[in-house]
């Protein structure tokens, strides 16, 4: 596989998603709200860190970019409190995975 830099949030996004679709669950919890899959809320966090922007931001960047909204196949914004939230639980996740 070539590895490229790109400047592209929809490029990381689609990428991101992708990821997360090939190593996470669909959902954290089989009773929770299934409104977010986990491999789309880890693809809105990696657009966050990529744009280095705040919870808050990355809400508001989705609401004015319908491209990225599309291509992570969002019906809705998640609230950035969501956000705080996921990003916990896969970092928790990640450091018991060992990485």
């Amino acid at each position: 596989m070539e590895r490229s830099m790109t400047k592209s949030p929809l490029a990381v996004a689609r990428s991101a998603l992708e990821v997360g679709e090939a190593t996470l669950p669909r959902y954290s919890t089989a009773k929770g709200p299934q409104k977010f899959t986990q491999p789309q809320l880890l693809a809105i966090l990696v657009l966050k860190e990529f744009l280095r922007l705040d919870y808050r931001g990355i809400a508001e960047h989705l609401k004015d970019h319908s491209d990225l909204r599309a291509a992570l196949g969002l019906k809705s914004i998640p609230h950035y409190s969501t956000l705080w939230r996921a990003e916990k639980r896969l970092l928790k996740k990640g450091a018991q995975d060992g990485y």
